[in-house]
């Protein structure tokens, strides 16, 4: 049973050996070199993309946290501007309220006036008429005729009769 398969020859031997090694230094300079040099390469890559998934991650926090702010001054000017613009309102009501009594008032002591000057100018249109009366009731109780002269005369004098105690 002598194999050949199975025998030792030293020949084989070492050019099996010296092949390996050969096949080991190619492949480790030109198969092994640039695999290693392409998963060192891939790896900082995957480090490099990592490093900047987390920067943008706390940017994207930064942001969210940036306008949870605004909207939260936002919130707080717009209630500023409502409850200012219902102060503001209500001023304005207020002074519409303010400006209608005074106008209403101004009505109101307008129309005392004219009522206070009709009814004086009554008062002298009934004193006139008054005079006459008298006048022509003194005269017919006289029995004398009058003139004209006479006449406005008498009116004159009970005018300032009647003027005198109403004053």
């Amino acid at each position: 049973m002598n194999n050949p398969l199975v025998q030792l020859d030293p020949g084989l031997f070492i050019w099996t050996i010296l092949t390996f090694l050969v096949l080991l230094t190619l492949l480790a300079k030109f198969a092994w070199g640039p695999l290693l040099q392409a998963l060192e390469g891939r790896q900082k890559m995957i480090a490099k993309a990592l490093e900047d998934a987390a920067l943008a991650k706390t940017e994207l926090e930064r942001l969210h946290h940036e306008s949870a702010q605004i909207i939260a001054k936002a919130r707080q000017e717009a209630d500023a501007i409502i409850i200012r613009s219902r102060s503001d309102a209500e001023a304005l009501r207020e002074e519409l309220r303010q400006k209608a009594r005074a106008e209403a008032d101004g009505i109101i002591r307008n129309a005392e006036r004219q009522i206070q000057s009709e009814t004086a100018r009554a008062l002298q249109q009934i004193r006139h008429e008054a005079v006459d009366i008298s006048v022509a009731i003194a005269s017919k109780i006289i029995q004398r005729n009058l003139s004209r002269e006479d006449n406005e005369r008498l009116i004159d004098d009970a005018l300032k009769q009647i003027d005198a105690p109403a004053h």
